[in-house]
């Protein structure tokens, strides 16, 4: 009879135990929040616009028009250039002890520059003669800063590797020089910048106010 009574002692507890396993609440796995990942927005080119190079834009109107270009360019990490005031026995005294040897002269950028020369044409194609821009208002833009043309401020130069006659050489300083009517009477030079030298042709820029109405913009690649 003892043995009776242990033995239902011992079923009720394991029943027991039974129940509480199975009435015992599963803890539900931790809710992971996937955050995704924004799509980067494009950045827009700064003149979307933009034409490529060699590509002619007109400025003028009636019988006085012209239309420009540019048309090419070079990237010279340093350049050398002579001109023939520099050669002359006058200007070799005045330059002294310290002076361009021999008319010659290296031109250095600044510490992570490089000098870039782009190539422009004029070409009247109207009747009458048309003043042609200065040189100020052509402008370099690249990583979202502009250059200004950084000129050599001597005549007649003549530069290793670069063709051709300086823009400021044609037109001047002020930009006052007239292009007369025909395509044998162009005008064709070429300025020089000094920018980055990790500059991205593709991201490079020549803009020019033509005149007061037009502003054109070519991109360099």
């Amino acid at each position: 009879m003892k043995s009776v009574y242990l033995i239902a002692v011992f079923g009720i507890l394991v029943l027991g135990l039974l129940v509480a396993g199975c009435t015992q609440q599963v803890q539900a796995p931790p809710t992971i929040t996937v955050t995704p990942t924004p799509t980067p927005t494009p950045v827009p080119p700064p003149f979307p616009n933009a034409i490529a190079l060699n590509s002619y834009a007109n400025y003028g109107g009636g019988d006085r028009q012209a239309e420009a270009t540019v048309y090419a360019y070079k990237v010279l990490a340093n350049y050398n250039w002579t001109s023939p005031m520099w050669n002359s026995p006058f200007a070799q005294v005045a330059a002294g002890p310290s002076g361009v040897e021999y008319g010659y002269n290296t031109e250095t950028p600044h510490a992570g520059n490089t000098f870039l020369f782009v190539w422009i044409k004029i070409i009247n194609t109207g009747k009458y003669a048309m003043y042609v821009p200065g040189p100020n208002q052509w402008t370099v833009f690249t990583n979202g800063v502009e250059y200004n043309q950084s000129a050599i401020p001597t005549p007649q130069v003549t530069i290793d590797q670069i063709p051709g006659k300086q823009y400021t050489d044609l037109v001047g300083s002020s930009g006052t020089t007239v292009v007369q009517p025909g395509a044998s009477n162009d005008l064709d030079g070429y300025l020089i910048y000094e920018i980055p030298s990790s500059f991205d042709p593709t991201a490079t820029y020549v803009a020019c106010n033509l005149d007061f109405i037009n502003q054109t913009v070519w991109k360099l690649a």
